[in-house]
């Protein structure tokens, strides 16, 4: 079985001052969450779509989702302190309600990044199949420069340098396999999942992401995103 799930935990701090996380924030007369449901629900693979939100916001997020869209595949759960805490908190209820299966796969996205495209989505579903990790991926538009100590240590090559968006897919028991054996320490330095399955030695499979499955994190971005939602400019 395949099952996606919505990353929806964040508080947005350096979204500033605002009432609601941003995953709430509205574009177009809807909220960034929903938009983002929207581009899963279409895809009759998924078993389940989890929405992974914080404790504190667990019932608003399913109030939010009931008004709005009628799906029962969708199922609000409490995310974790980490993002890894929270993809184990979607593996835990997983097993505990299908039961563990070395098929499993999960799709991970950012409930933030609501213009990601049908076809990134179709394409993480079919490579998943031939890979046990996905990433989605755009190549890099400026250099990429590496940084220590407040001085330059390395100039990558520019054309070997990508930029990482989600969604990220995964086998859930090789993820859960290679993040348990783990050290704590270096639980909370990988917070990438495609990095956690690269180091459990799975070649990971790539998918070309899009310059408009850009993440909302900051007022600007707020700004710019309301004009492609309310344009339509946002590729399917």
């Amino acid at each position: 079985m395949i099952f996606a799930q919505i990353m929806a935990g964040g508080v947005g701090k350096r979204m500033g001052n605002t009432e609601l996380p941003k995953q709430f924030l509205k574009l177009a007369d809807k909220p960034i969450l929903i938009h983002t449901l929207e581009k899963f629900i279409i895809f009759t693979d998924f078993e389940r779509i989890l929405v992974s939100a914080h404790p504190n916001w667990v019932q608003y997020t399913k109030d939010l989702i009931d008004k709005f869209i009628n799906d029962k595949r969708i199922i609000v759960i409490e995310g974790g302190q980490e993002r890894n805490d929270t993809v184990m908190a979607a593996i835990s209820y997983i097993e505990k309600k299908y039961g563990p299966n070395a098929t499993h796969t999960l799709l991970m996205h950012d409930a933030v990044r609501p213009f990601v495209t049908h076809r990134i989505i179709r394409e993480n579903i079919v490579k998943s199949k031939e890979f046990m990790a996905v990433d989605t991926l755009i190549g890099a538009t400026d250099t990429i420069v590496s940084v220590d100590g407040g001085v330059i240590t390395d100039i990558p090559v520019r054309d070997r340098m990508y930029q990482g968006q989600t969604p990220q897919t995964v086998n859930i028991d090789k993820f859960k396999e290679y993040y348990n054996s783990m050290s704590a320490t270096d639980k909370l330095k990988l917070s990438d999942s495609a990095k956690v399955m690269l180091l459990a030695g799975c070649q990971v499979g790539v998918v070309k992401g899009e310059l408009s499955n850009t993440k909302i994190t900051t007022p600007y971005d707020l700004k710019i995103s309301e004009i492609i939602a309310r344009e339509g400019l946002d590729v399917h």
